[in-house]
């Protein structure tokens, strides 16, 4: 088998991988991640996916890379790391009491050929008051995460329900990526 690169820094990515068995090494480059205005939520999970994989297969022609992108999308609109603990409340304000999806893009490039995907999954958030906004907010862990929350954290609290893949929330569709890379 050939040696699998993931090109991502996420711990979570890094930890969904390793509980699944996987022996991989990981490879980041900074990659512009800004995607066309207008464009769907999906493709640009996959753009941002494809760019990151793309910039380290560029050092690693004979292995597996993986490349990742989660974004949360809630009424249309994408929604991205907070930029301040402000941001990261209007963003749980805006998610409070209603469904949202969580869209992962994923490229794996294998001897330059590309096979990019994006997994889809919807989340229901309960109704927030602004004192569990705050709460939440104050522990500083949805400040590196898309939307504001992380579902494998406090941010559980949060979540009334969910439909698709729990994994794909985390950030990782680990089921479909590992069946992709024992098909090569």
């Amino acid at each position: 088998m050939k040696k699998i690169i993931l090109a991502s820094s996420s711990p979570r990515r890094k930890e969904l991988l390793t509980t699944a068995g996987i022996e991989f090494e990981i490879h980041v480059k900074d990659v512009d991640e800004t995607v066309p205005e207008g464009t769907h939520p999906a493709d640009a999970a996959k753009m941002t996916a494809t760019k990151k994989a793309a910039a380290v297969a560029e050092d690693f022609t004979d292995c597996v890379v993986i490349g990742a992108d989660t974004i949360v999308v809630a009424n249309g609109k994408i929604l991205g790391k907070p930029k301040d603990e402000a941001d990261a409340k209007a963003m749980l304000k805006m998610l409070s009491g209603t469904e949202h999806e969580v869209i992962t893009g994923v490229c794996i490039i294998n001897n330059g050929v590309s096979d990019c995907f994006a997994q889809i999954s919807r989340v229901k958030f309960y109704d927030l008051t602004d004192e569990e906004i705050a709460a939440y907010v104050a522990t500083k862990e949805p400040m590196d995460k898309a939307g504001a929350y992380g579902i494998q954290g406090r941010g559980c609290t949060l979540v009334e329900r969910i439909e698709g893949d729990y994994f794909n929330i985390v950030g990782l569709p680990v089921a479909e990526v590992c069946r992709k890379i024992k098909n090569i």
